[in-house]
């Protein structure tokens, strides 16, 4: 029934066949998180950090209402051109999206729902969605979280976006039961930063540990992926108080805009970018190939 939804590649389909390790890739940050030609680049790039570390990549978008694991160059580029004309698509958006034969961008939900459609385990990303400030108010809750509780991936990110709460949201992955590892750290990363002060369930120093910890969940029957926080580079890490001062800014400006929903952290992450002078987009790539090698490395031995 799914195959007349998905299409995987040529590369992706052999290397699923014959058990070889398989990253997903999202597609948002090619259409809404940077402009063109610099998103078409970066998007090539983290998928060459996957081969390069021995693992075949699987960007995931929808194009003409078709669920496409593994994307062509040009694929890409289209993406990457029409950028915000495409749909930033969600769970709630897929059967729209599909139904109407548009194209997509995956966000963090929509890609693990993919991925695991097509049998892919292990995901990077830039940083997961999460509680948004306030949300006792407004209950933006993003449903990142709530894929996580019930879909069987692997989330290699640096950790929950700075522009969210970071405490609330771990509170919500521990309801739903979402195991949180700090990939060679005690703490969660906080994006920009290194460490977020918020401690994680373990730590982990290979991928083989979370390969392990995968294979006896999932035999276990237990649902659900996990959360792998790997902190960005050290090289790279945001001045401290730059970052903070640029994000309560930011979160000003979008209250007094009235700005609420799916728009919020694409607004959020752009006014960040300008007031640190382009500085945490530079961040954002480094820390995207840093979770694209480390993924590829837990698809290594999860194959295994």
């Amino acid at each position: 029934m799914l195959n007349q939804y998905v299409v995987l590649s040529d590369e992706v389909k052999n290397a699923l066949t014959n058990n070889q390790p398989v990253v997903a890739l999202e597609s948002t940050i090619i259409s809404h998180g940077m402009p063109y030609p610099q998103n078409v680049e970066t998007a090539l790039n983290v998928e060459q950090v996957v081969r390069d570390n021995g693992a075949v990549p699987a960007t995931i978008a929808i194009i003409g209402g078709k669920l496409k694991v593994g994307l062509s160059r040009e694929e890409v580029e289209y993406l990457g051109k029409k950028g915000l004309d495409v749909v930033k698509c969600s769970r709630r958006d897929l059967p729209i999206v599909v139904a109407k034969g548009l194209d997509g961008a995956t966000t963090v939900a929509t890609t693990m729902i993919i991925a695991n459609m097509a049998g892919v385990n292990v995901f990077a990303t830039g940083g997961i969605g999460g509680v948004h400030r306030g949300a006792s108010e407004t209950f933006d809750i993003s449903a990142d979280l709530t894929e996580l509780a019930r879909t069987e991936v692997t989330v290699v990110c640096a950790g929950i976006k700075s522009i969210l709460d970071i405490g609330l949201t771990l509170e919500y992955l521990e309801t739903q039961g979402v195991t949180v590892l700090g990939y060679g750290a005690d703490n969660l990363p906080a994006f920009y930063l290194r460490d977020s002060g918020f401690g994680v369930d373990a730590r982990v120093d290979s991928g083989k540990e979370v390969a392990d910890m995968m294979k006896a969940k999932w035999s276990m029957n237990l649902k659900g992926g996990f959360v792998v926080g790997n902190p960005v580079p050290i090289e790279y890490e945001e001045n401290k108080e730059q970052i903070t001062s640029a994000i309560e800014q930011a979160l000003r400006e979008l209250k007094e805009q009235g700005i609420k929903g799916k728009d919020s952290t694409p607004f959020l992450l752009a006014r960040v970018k300008d007031l640190t002078g382009g500085d945490s987009l530079e961040t954002n790539i480094q820390l995207v190939y840093n979770n694209a090698k480390v993924a590829a490395g837990i698809a290594v031995e999860y194959c295994k």
